[in-house]
């Protein structure tokens, strides 16, 4: 009798072993795809903003305001790099951290 009740302790002790496990990597993959989803959304929203000022760059350009029109260009790009910058920050932060809850669970 106490061979089966050990049997069945080692049992569940290996089955909540695992079951953490997944637990792990379950949040690790929603950490990473909440971060995959920040990281796009920052980008799209950089992309937005330097088509605007590239619009308003071309028509700064026809009415013949060439300084205007590069200063705009040149702040599209800084902005889109920026927030290209922050998403990617803002990933990898996540990634490590869903590394480290999985690798601690």
């Amino acid at each position: 009798m106490k061979k089966l009740s050990l049997s069945t302790l080692i049992t569940a002790f290996i089955f909540s072993n695992i079951a953490m496990a997944d637990k792990g990597d379950r949040i690790e993959k929603h950490i990473d795809r909440k971060g995959d989803r920040i990281e796009k959304h920052l980008d799209k929203k950089g992309d937005r903003i330097n088509s605007r000022l590239d619009k308003k760059a071309e028509r700064a350009a026809a009415n013949g305001n060439l300084k205007r029109a590069e200063k705009l260009d040149r702040k599209g790009d800084r902005i889109d790099s920026k927030l290209d910058r922050k998403g990617q920050r803002i990933n990898a932060h996540l990634d490590r951290r869903g590394e480290r809850y999985n690798k601690n669970h």
